[in-house]
């Protein structure tokens, strides 16, 4: 046999093959290993951004709105308030389809829906033309939005049309639920989500809270990825806000003051209940009221609290001042003799009182009874012109009032040095001096206190969103006058309601300590054009509880006439009654106001 011989066409058939296996197969091997590389790269180190570009384009970003604090009274019964709505809202870029998958319960299968078929559907749940929706879901925009403030019944219907990139955002709509009871006051919230007036501005740092967010990634199909990124930052819900208000009583107090002024054709009226030893106010009644629910309802120049917004020239609601500050100061007593005429000189300055009479022999309470501007003169200049000032400083004339509304006005008091030869005197009578009816409910409080100035509240406590309860600090007060003064002074406004100026404010059941002002009302254009009536008055007044204070704007008809008085009774007797105060039992205790 015949061996084969080296480099026959077979072996050499054999060999090659092998070396072209061997060289297909490394070819392979660094060509995976390029695309491992490749991969690596896009997939691992990202060098391009090409991964992150790509997740950048499926997330979806959303801001999770803070529910807006309630605004509640004394009792809870809200103000205003947050209730759940929804914005129907769409990335338009995932809207761009001819047609969507939607899974059918019925048929327990997925079907084909068309996206005309989708629109149609979605218009009908949301109660909107088909051109006008389709306006707002296609395009190229990221977000838009399709409709606003929904309730949830309606955004769970529209988001199981199922159209691709239409979603829901959480948000809240403003509510007032008691309308014009204490509008002015509450204030409200704009179509905008902006505060506009009132508390709703002054508090809206506390109420708004702070918005949250919420990230996640959406398929081609305009449906949210499981388990997939999903970020939350928890939106923080505002603090709700408890006023020292009584519904049921500011209502009551707005439906008299509004009477009343329409009665005698004002120009405004308020009413305004303060509690006496704590200083809280339990009404502040306009005539005319904002209602939150329709704001543009009532005029811009309307819509304000005048009970702390405007300021008038009191008039003789202002001489307790005077009266207190000589009886601290032991220049008078209330039994004090004074002979009286129809007009009294100092100074080269003429003073009169309202009304004509002869000489007459008063006493300091019965100067007060009668609210004599002669008399009252007489007792004040025993006063200098810097103690004059600093007793209505130290009563809060002129003094900021600090209830947290945004639109106090503090009023107006010039220093002595400015005051000219007449103005020096009128102030002692209320006249030369404005301050608001809230200034002079805290001068009754403060004689009804034994004495004692506390600032005024309206703000009682703020609620946190888990229900924590942060009471405001209780003002421990000023002492004005020593407490024995105040009991002087009760006892004199007594004898006014007994013998007086103020019986047209007396109570059947109660005992009430009274005054009484009328006041020239300045004209915008120079001197004066009507009048300003007011009401002040403590109940019961051997221990008070209330002070109610009722102001009248530029009445019309006679003076002699006109009694708002009648508006303090009503009042007055309703707050006493609601809060079960017990009747007096004792009889007035009164001064002589004649010798």
């Amino acid at each position: 046999m015949t061996p084969a011989r080296t480099g026959s066409p077979d072996s050499l058939r054999l060999a090659l093959g092998s070396t072209r296996l061997r060289v297909g197969l490394a070819f392979v091997l660094v060509l995976l290993m390029v695309l491992g590389v490749r991969l690596f790269q896009l997939q691992a180190l990202d060098l391009n951004g090409m991964a992150q570009a790509g997740l950048s384009k499926r997330l979806t970003s959303t801001a999770v709105q803070p529910v807006r604090g309630s605004i509640v009274d004394m009792n809870g019964k809200y103000f205003a308030r947050s209730v759940e709505r929804y914005d129907i809202v769409v990335d338009q870029r995932l809207s761009a389809v001819d047609d969507f998958r939607r899974y059918n319960e019925e048929l327990e299968d997925w079907e084909i829906i068309p996206m005309d078929q989708g629109l149609a559907e979605l218009a009908a749940v949301l109660g909107t033309d088909e051109e006008t929706l389709r306006a707002a879901v296609l395009g190229e925009k990221t977000f838009n939005y399709v409709q606003k403030s929904v309730t949830p019944d309606v955004k769970n219907r529209a988001l199981a049309v199922k159209v691709p990139g239409v979603y829901a955002d959480e948000t809240s709509v403003r509510t007032y639920p008691a309308g014009p009871v204490a509008g002015s006051i509450i204030g409200y919230v704009g179509t905008d989500g902006n505060a506009r007036s009132g508390l709703e501005v002054s508090l809206d740092d506390q109420l708004t809270g702070e918005a949250g967010s919420r990230t996640f990634e959406i398929g081609g199909d305009g449906i949210r990825i499981p388990y997939a990124t999903n970020e939350d930052v928890p939106a923080v819900d505002g603090q709700s806000v408890k006023l020292t208000i009584d519904q049921d009583l500011q209502w009551f107090a707005q439906q008299t003051i509004a009477s009343q002024v329409k009665d005698y054709n004002a120009e405004w009226g308020n009413i305004v209940v303060v509690e006496a030893k704590t200083g809280a106010i339990r009404a502040m009644a306009e005539s005319t009221t904002l209602d939150p629910n329709d704001p543009e309802a009532t005029p811009a120049d309307k819509r304000s609290p005048n009970s702390v917004s405007a300021s008038f020239e009191p008039g003789s609601t202002t001489k307790v001042i005077t009266l207190a500050a000589a009886l601290e100061q032991k220049l008078i007593e209330p039994t004090s003799k004074f002979v009286l005429d129809n007009r009294y000189t100092v100074d080269d300055q003429t003073f009169k009182d309202s009304s004509e009479h002869g000489t007459e022999h008063r006493t300091a309470a019965g100067i007060l009874a009668k609210s004599m501007n002669t008399g009252t003169v007489q007792i004040g200049e025993k006063l200098t012109k810097q103690e004059r000032y600093d007793w209505l400083k130290k009563f809060g004339i002129g003094e900021p009032l600090g209830t947290g509304l945004g639109e106090e006005n503090q009023g107006l008091l010039t220093t002595p040095d400015k005051w000219d030869e007449r103005q020096q005197y009128t102030v002692l009578f209320g006249q030369g001096l404005t301050q608001t009816a809230l200034h002079t409910a805290m001068v009754y409080q403060t004689i009804a206190n034994d004495g004692v100035r506390l600032k005024p509240r309206l703000i009682d406590a703020y609620i946190d969103p888990d229900g924590t309860e942060h009471k405001v600090p209780q003002d421990e007060g000023t002492e004005v006058v020593s407490d024995e003064t105040a009991v002087e002074m009760r006892k004199m406004l007594e004898t006014v309601t007994e013998e007086g100026s103020g019986k047209s404010g007396e109570l059947e059941q109660y005992r009430v300590g009274s005054k009484t002002g009328t006041a020239e009302a300045p004209s915008a254009s120079g001197g004066y054009d009507g009048y300003t009536l007011s009401y002040a008055g403590i109940a019961p007044i051997e221990d008070p509880e209330y002070v109610v204070v009722i102001t009248l704007q530029r009445p019309k008809g006679d003076l002699y006439y006109l009694i708002p008085g009648e508006s303090f009774q009503k009042v007055m007797k309703q707050v006493l009654n609601s809060n079960n105060v017990p009747a007096s039992t004792s009889k007035p205790d009164i001064y002589p106001v004649e010798y």
